[in-house]
């Protein structure tokens, strides 16, 4: 599915091909973790659908060595 979404780091709008289905996106609005309503989209794509911040836009902000698995909490 192609998720469009505005970047919470530089305002623009992004779009990403994303495995996902429009039930496991109404499950996360729901309340249920993202991880947990989406468990094969990977952690950039999880990031990207909660903040429309894409892979680069990390890269950009923190530098090449810095990965997206070290945030943490996924909620």
């Amino acid at each position: 599915m192609i998720i469009t979404k505005k970047s919470m780091f530089t305002g623009e709008w992004n779009s990403m091909d994303i495995p996902v289905t429009q039930a496991q996106i109404d499950d996360w609005e729901s309340g249920a973790l993202i991880q947990d309503a989406m468990p094969d989209v990977s952690l950039e794509g999880r990031e990207f659908i909660k903040t429309g911040v894409t892979p680069d836009e990390w890269e950009n902000a923190f530098g090449k060595n810095y990965h997206i698995n070290s945030l943490g909490s996924e909620r």
